[in-house]
């Protein structure tokens, strides 16, 4: 694979290393067996906490190249320790991030991989729009009761803490929600139904009923909730261009492999100019989403406050960009791009989902013209 972005300006020495590292580690222990994805799960977690890789998942600073970095190496050796990986880090982003002391030593069991957690946001009548959040926390003394229903939750049905988000009405719409700290052992969570997807992932559908919380399981202020979760997904949202981009350069690199070494008409296919021309588009695409990912990441580290634009064009043309990338690595495999076990067919089902969650790709283009044409007001 090219790592000449690694002497891009973007990155410091120790990014360098820490790239280095995992890649080393990635080789030794990935890819993992997917055939009972909850256990594959919990092992990833439980080795990527022992590798010492999970302690760049939270704390008192995030370094959003670090996470990057991580997430673009693990999604090209294995979709599943990516997504094992985003999930300790998005799961406890509020934590990290909003958390009051109490809260934040259960980073200590996050990091180390000893315990899962998952970010509740999504509900069955509010995914992109976040403001319509039906869930309701009710104050009940100096406490809180938790009724409603979440769904598409990552990590749901193995998660040992959830951050979840609920209507506490402190005023109408995205001012009147707060997030909770919940144990997965609190009494009143059930877990609906599990979903299975086109790439298998842990996915449920919880619910809540009368489900009682201390006043410390409040993370931040209460009515401050929509800025915890944008906050997170501002820090969180170009790692995911980061998963798209390593998805990307498999898919490149495995289509270089196969037009080199597969003979058409009598030579090689990587003679043919039209394979070149498909070639060139990748390579193309795999730079610009690269440069986009790693120009976000590099803002928010060097200190600005926030990056949302910079972080919705990285995910949006990221994963996008890695949608066709791949796609045209099936074109060129042939008949063998669809066949279950080729790696560019196991990329075309992992790829889809990043299109849509953490913000779909038509919120993010909404996203950036807003902020465009703010800029010309």
């Amino acid at each position: 694979m090219d790592r000449s972005f690694l002497d891009w300006p973007f990155f410091e020495e120790r990014h360098r290393e820490l790239a280095e590292g995992l890649e080393e580690w990635a080789c030794a222990n990935l890819p993992v067996a997917h055939g009972d994805v909850d256990a594959a799960c919990r092992g990833l977690v439980r080795a990527l906490g022992d590798g010492g890789w999970l302690r760049h998942s939270g704390g008192e600073a995030l370094d959003i190249r670090s996470l990057c970095l991580i997430r673009e190496t693990l999604a090209r050796h294995d979709g599943l320790a990516d997504f094992a990986f985003a999930m300790q880090g998005l799961g406890m982003g509020a934590v990290s991030l909003f958390g009051s002391p109490a809260q934040r030593e259960w980073l200590e069991r996050t990091r180390a991989g000893r315990a899962i957690s998952a970010f509740a946001l999504t509900e069955p009548g509010s995914g992109s729009d976040v403001a319509r959040i039906a869930m309701t926390a009710q104050r009940d003394g100096g406490g809180w009761v938790l009724a409603g229903e979440k769904t598409y939750i990552s990590n749901g049905g193995i998660a040992d803490l959830y951050v979840i988000f609920a209507r506490t009405g402190e005023a109408p719409g995205a001012k009147g929600l707060s997030a909770f700290l919940l144990p997965a052992d609190t009494p009143g969570l059930e877990v609906v139904e599990r979903i299975e997807v086109m790439a298998p992932h842990p996915l449920a559908h919880l619910r809540l009923r009368d489900v009682r919380l201390p006043g410390a399981a409040l993370i931040g202020e209460a009515g401050a909730g929509f800025r915890v979760a944008m906050t997170v997904l501002d820090h969180f949202r170009p790692t995911v261009g980061a998963a798209a981009l390593g998805f990307a350069r498999r898919a490149l690199d495995e289509a270089l492999g196969r037009v080199t070494e597969r003979q058409l008409f009598g030579a090689p296919m990587a003679g043919l100019q039209m394979v070149q021309g498909h070639l060139a588009e990748m390579a193309l695409k795999v730079d610009a989403a690269a440069l986009l990912v790693y120009r976000a990441a590099w803002a928010k580290d060097r200190g600005a406050a926030r990056i949302t634009r910079e972080a919705a064009m990285a995910k949006l043309y990221a994963t996008e960009a890695a949608q066709q990338v791949i796609d045209q690595a099936v074109q060129l495999f042939g008949g063998d791009g669809v066949r279950v076990g080729v790696a560019v067919e196991s990329l075309y089902r992992e790829i889809r989902a990043l299109r849509i969650y953490e913000g779909a790709s038509d919120v993010q283009k909404l996203v950036i013209a807003r902020s465009v044409l703010e800029d010309r007001a």
